[in-house]
């Protein structure tokens, strides 16, 4: 049997809650009833609404007795606390979205190890809390974000490799935009900002967290802070790309599923991207060829940003947590579902997984990036990414201050200082 992995985080919000039902297997012995359960899950170009009721399907063969509500939600931290506090709490969730504060009020359940099986909980894993498990592990990663890129385009400006350094990849610009060719490709419009944190995401992790992997942790304990030169630095790269006039600007106003088809259309050439675009652009295929590789740093290392993410948790309240519980494992489990998730969401694994046949180029060559650079210890923390490396709604409180810091409106030295102040902030309300 192939070891197998959950289905990995993709960050993206819905707007409009729907709500169906999928019913699984037989009534438990005795009850005349199924139990019913409910599923938060999210929607993304990738993890459509088909994806989620195979996924479901497959877990509920698996187990007799059970109803699945599936619940179409936003996937982050502030919808899920609105669900609780309105009575609507989920049985089962899972996207990575970050737990302390349930664990706190004890709403979620506890696993024991005779329940994870053979499931390898990984050192310093973000869903054990105080010795405790909280959520299952996910056995794959994300790397958050790669760069994308049109080779076709880079043919056109007379480029050869991709770049090795950030000189190197300053040089690709340039010759880009000498070529009448827009470099970056960026996000942000609508409720996607998320989208606009790519860029910066890919810089800070690289110069700081590649430069000290502990960086972040050093911040949580107060020895270093955002308007520290390194991490000033680091934002001045994002506003000095837009001064130079790198980015297609009209990004900013741009959902994430426009952002993508900008790209499609080749309106930049580059296009950084958590590695779920691989999937997206194996199941639509593009007009040109593809390339990827990681951020480069100062020091000529390509370093790849990665996040291992949360799997399943459930309500301690659920109707029947046992039962629930049984259910989680056997979505996370299930081969199919691992097959499904890879070719759908392009979830990287290591050597230690069989892929499963009929991958896409886009993907293989990303999950081929991955584990080379895993070999040669080329992977970084993606610590914007990272349940409890930042406070609970950090990163995305930061987005119109990057946006402002990509439009010239705030410098780099404001934006570490409002950084700071938000950190404080949202500290304190934890």
């Amino acid at each position: 049997m192939r070891r197998r992995m959950s289905i990995a985080a993709a960050a993206i919000a819905m707007s409009v809650v729907a709500l169906t039902a999928c019913t699984a297997g037989n009534a438990p012995t005795g009850s005349g009833e199924d139990v019913e359960l409910s599923f938060l899950t999210f929607e993304t170009p990738n993890l459509t609404a088909e994806y989620w009721d195979e996924a479901i399907a497959n877990a509920s063969a698996e187990v007799p007795g059970v109803k699945i509500n599936k619940i179409v939600g936003e996937n982050n931290l502030e919808y899920l606390q609105q669900l609780w506090s309105s009575g609507q709490a989920p049985d089962i969730f899972g996207g990575g979205i970050a737990i302390e504060s349930f664990v706190a009020k004890g709403q979620l359940a506890e696993w024991s190890e005779d329940e994870i099986g053979d499931i390898v909980v990984p050192d310093g894993y973000a869903g054990m809390i105080d010795g405790k498990l909280y959520a299952t592990p996910s056995t794959g990663s994300q790397a958050i974000p790669l760069v994308y890129y049109n080779k076709d385009a880079f043919e056109q400006a007379g480029i050869t490799e991709p770049p090795s350094s950030w000189d190197e990849f300053l040089e690709v610009c340039e010759q880009l935009k000498a070529a009448g060719i827009t470099p970056i490709e960026i996000g942000g419009g609508g409720e996607d900002t998320w989208a606009a944190e790519m860029v910066p995401a890919a810089i800070i992790e690289t110069d700081v967290s590649g430069q000290d992997p502990e960086w972040f942790a050093k911040r949580q304990a107060g020895e270093v802070s955002f308007s520290d030169p390194e991490f000033v630095a680091a934002a001045q790269k994002v506003a000095d790309l837009a001064k130079q006039g790198y980015f297609d600007m009209d990004g900013l106003s741009r959902t994430y599923a426009d952002t993508e088809q900008a790209f499609r259309d080749q309106k930049a050439a580059m296009y950084p991207m958590g590695n779920w675009f691989a999937a997206s652009a194996d199941t639509t295929p593009l007009d040109f060829e593809l390339g990827v590789f990681a951020m480069p740093s100062e020091d000529g290392r390509n370093l790849m940003p990665v996040v291992t993410g949360l799997g399943l948790s459930v309500n301690a309240e659920a109707a029947d947590v046992d039962l629930a519980k049984q259910w989680a494992l056997a979505f996370q489990t299930n081969q199919e579902n691992f097959d499904k998730s890879i070719k759908a969401d392009g979830g990287l694994v290591s050597d230690d997984f069989e892929l499963p046949s009929g991958l896409g180029e886009a993907y293989l060559a990303t999950n081929d990036l991955y584990r080379t650079a895993v070999k040669e210890d080329n992977t970084v923390p993606a610590s914007w990414y990272i349940q409890g490396m930042t406070p609970p709604g950090f990163v995305s409180a930061l987005d119109p201050a990057l946006v402002d810091l990509i439009n010239g409106r705030m410098t780099a030295e404001a934006f570490a200082e409002f950084a700071d102040q938000k950190w404080e902030e949202l500290k304190l309300e934890q």
